[in-house]
């Protein structure tokens, strides 16, 4: 299992803060969670209606992989948290 957390706007657009995501037989990176949970692509999914679609990445979202900034690309393993960071702005 890989735990997926999603914070400020992602948070809001998704309804949810936190989710478990089962490891298939294929490598699972960032990317493939992102579009598994159908998340930008017009709601989330629940986990029982997860696809393995390809998502395009989305523009400015950051992903951080057990604390640290990691590439959408990264695979995941058993245990990691996976975080998806929306862009931060400030002033």
């Amino acid at each position: 299992m890989v735990r997926v957390l999603l914070f400020a706007g992602l948070r809001e657009q998704a309804g949810w803060s936190s989710r478990e995501v089962a490891l298939t037989g294929t490598t699972l990176t960032p990317l493939t969670v992102w579009g598994r949970l159908r998340l930008g692509a017009g709601g989330p999914a629940s986990p029982s209606e997860a696809t393995t679609a390809a998502a395009p990445q989305p523009p400015g979202i950051l992903v951080a992989i057990n604390h640290q900034f990691a590439s959408w690309e990264a695979p995941l393993r058993g245990g990691d948290e996976l975080a998806f960071l929306p862009p931060i702005t400030g002033g």
